[in-house]
């Protein structure tokens, strides 16, 4: 079968909220501490405590958001805990990962820090599970309150004046497991208890999210009930409803080996991210229901490969490696939530920095960069571009997914940004590319790729990354120039840029 892409620039069909291309930071494992936080007295490199070579390495990507302090461990998080003197502040066992002592350290001043080196948003995930309505409260007006109360005063006492603009503020987190293992309905009214003092305080709007359902491959319709209870008992009181879907190997108990798999195990993962898609459909058409005019988005605000962890690493730490197969899998995700720009609002990977789909790992003063950082700089162009009407026909890679992946944006100033992946493990894949009302002329083209099972290491920090892209040849005999042919090597994601 013939590989054909048609792109056309006169057709517009939606902007891609750059919140899309968000993260997630938890205090889990190194993620936070050794990965972003080294404390003011380390002798890596930072700038008030937080890691120079991290934050300069962010930058680039654009990271727009942050999602903190979790995950699991936002619901046992008392927000007073991690504020004021650092030698003073109450230490903690953290229960859900690893064990380890937390001394509160990195709380919200210097996460809120942290927003303002990466210039990207903080999104703060509120404690449900144990917490009390009047905590949350206090912490909402801790950070963006800028008249005269006590925790205002208390804010001043701790070195900062002026309050912060905090946009987005989760209500709760997997409350059907780790927050609280609670039903649909009894969180849908303690949602709507805790969301009443989540005030908007002077000029600072809050962004609310509520706790959507989990996720599993082949087993969806089994969390339509949540998302359907939520929407009809609170939707007046939420902006967005949080989603998570983590793909791996084969089921969730069965997660397999970061960098050690077969070529069938690596179509399995595809075909499991993939369902991402059919995932969105599926909300989005219960939350349409009950809001056609598409108010309510869906945040997916957990997301990534998730496999065994390393060996010999703590296994509450979650620290894995990062291939090929995982860049195809970040690719591909982005291009599911690109074509959903209508309804998904933001999304954000699992996790920053070595934890889960990690784009940064450290080694003491040690960082390389993953694929899947590579993939979310190669991305980049796409962050608050116009979504172009673009189909595709293809065969299929290993007889389990479609062969190619793709999304095309453009930007005011007219340049179309593609993005393609080549599935096939082995298989080199030709396509023939077509770009209607518009002329072809290459800007720039780069491309990511090698085996599926290749990846960065300490030692060898450069085994995966971007080089130039010469794999293409424009169609001398079209003489409107909208014709290109495109060779992708097997296990590639391509970036070009036309005008």
């Amino acid at each position: 079968m013939a590989n054909i892409l048609a792109i056309n620039t006169k057709q517009e069909r939606v902007k891609i909220d750059r919140n899309i291309y968000g993260h997630f930071a938890e205090h889990l494992g190194r993620c936070i501490y050794e990965g972003v936080w080294v404390g003011e007295g380390s002798a890596i490199p930072n700038t008030r405590g937080i890691r120079s070579d991290v934050v300069n390495a962010l930058r680039k990507i654009n990271i727009p958001v942050i999602r903190w302090p979790g995950g699991c461990f936002a619901d046992e998080y008392h927000w007073k805990d991690g504020i004021g003197n650092p030698a003073n502040r109450k230490r903690m066992v953290n229960t859900h990962w690893g064990g380890v002592v937390e001394d509160n350290s990195f709380g919200t001043h210097e996460f809120l820090d942290l927003c303002a080196q990466l210039d990207c948003e903080p999104y703060i995930n509120g404690n449900v599970g144990s917490g009390e309505v009047a905590e949350m409260q206090e912490w909402v007006e801790y950070m963006t309150f800028k008249g005269e109360s006590p925790m205002a005063n208390l804010r001043r006492q701790n070195g900062r004046d002026e309050p912060w603009a905090v946009k987005y503020f989760g209500i709760g987190n997997e409350n059907w497991g780790c927050g609280g293992n609670m039903r649909a309905e009894y969180y849908a009214d303690v949602y709507r208890r805790y969301a009443t003092y989540v005030r908007n305080f002077d000029d600072n709007k809050i962004y609310r999210i509520a706790s959507g359902p989990g996720t599993e491959y082949g087993h969806e319709k089994l969390n339509h009930c949540w998302t359907r209870t939520m929407m009809e008992n609170a939707r007046h009181m939420f902006d967005g409803l949080a989603l998570h879907y983590y793909t791996c190997i084969g089921t969730w108990q069965e997660k397999g080996s970061a960098t050690d798999f077969t070529e069938a195990d690596y179509y399995k993962t595809l075909r499991n991210a993939l369902w991402l898609d059919e995932v969105i459909k599926q909300h989005s058409a219960i939350i349409e229901r009950f809001d056609p005019e598409k108010r309510i988005k869906i945040i997916f605000d957990e997301w990534g490969t998730w496999y065994d962890v390393e060996p010999g690493t703590n296994p509450g730490f979650l620290y894995q490696q990062n291939t090929m197969r995982d860049a195809l899998v970040a690719a591909a995700s982005l291009h599911i939530f690109n074509s959903h720009a209508d309804v998904v609002h933001m999304a954000n990977i699992a996790q920053l920095v070595n934890v889960l789909q990690a784009v940064i790992l450290t080694d003491g003063a040690k960082m390389l960069l993953t694929p899947t950082y590579h993939v979310f700089n190669m991305f980049k162009d796409h962050q608050d571009a116009e979504l172009l009407e673009s189909h595709q026909l293809c065969g299929t890679a290993g007889e389990v997914v479609p062969l190619l992946s793709h999304s095309a944006t453009q930007k005011e100033d007219g340049a179309v940004t593609l993005t393609v992946c080549n599935f096939s493990a082995d298989k080199e894949a030709e396509v023939s590319l077509s770009l209607l009302g518009g002329h072809m002329s290459v800007r720039n083209a780069e491309i990511l790729s090698g085996g599926t099972s290749s990846h960065n290491t300490f030692g060898s920090p450069q085994t995966v990354r971007p080089v130039d892209f010469t794999g293409f040849r424009i169609d001398e005999h079209n003489k409107t120039g909208t014709q290109m042919t495109l060779n992708l090597p097997a296990c590639s994601v391509v970036k070009m840029t036309v005008k």
